[in-house]
């Protein structure tokens, strides 16, 4: 399945697979591929960055749900629906987001390229973590691959990405884009 250019409608798409491992996820604490993460921290970094993110540069408070810790499944829902909603909303289309380190850009944009990707790369970190189908829509990694390849040196110093993880010659796009994001593509827990 191909994912839309439409910012909307690939956070649908995204979420929703991202929903579907979240509901699917039988133990919050086994380990994920990000070091010193369990399955729940996984869910807890997005439901945490984001919401303060989105207030700061663009005035935008989201819905709050339980924490992570009490109830997982439902403090992801209540925040994806949250998301879901501003990005469904007409006037966001006039809306812009202010960050020192992204500059000024259409709101939409900004939750596309920042949020939306980083939901789809974690993706796999909870899939993996909870043995779970953990393949990602390879069009979209080639897309993500090549936006990130072109500013490595500014995202590789930001410290949001681990260093990069050798691949083997030949490797998938999925493989390529894990080791450059800085996961072990092979990773397990045993």
């Amino acid at each position: 399945m191909a994912l839309s250019d439409r910012p909307a409608e690939r956070h649908r798409d995204v979420a929703a697979l991202f929903t579907e491992r979240v509901r699917g996820t039988r133990s919050w604490d086994v380990p994920s591929p990000v070091a010193g993460w369990a399955a729940r921290d996984v869910v807890r970094h997005l439901i945490e960055w984001f919401p303060a993110f989105l207030a700061s540069g663009a005035g935008i408070e989201l819905p709050r749900g339980p924490s992570v810790g009490e109830n997982p499944v439902l403090a992801w829902q209540v925040h994806c629906d949250g998301v879901q909603a501003v990005l469904d909303d007409p006037e966001t289309a006039h809306r812009e987001l202010t960050n020192p380190h992204t500059g000024r850009l259409p709101l939409e944009t900004a939750i596309d390229q920042l949020y939306t990707a980083d939901v789809f790369m974690h993706t796999w970190d909870l899939s993996r973590a909870t043995g779970q189908d953990d393949r990602l829509d390879p069009d979209f990694c080639a897309q993500l691959l090549g936006q990130m390849e072109q500013m490595e040196q500014v995202l590789r110093s930001s410290g949001q990405f681990g260093a990069r993880v050798e691949v083997p010659e030949g490797a998938d796009t999925q493989t390529k884009l894990l080791g450059f994001i800085g996961r072990d593509p092979f990773w397990s827990e045993r």
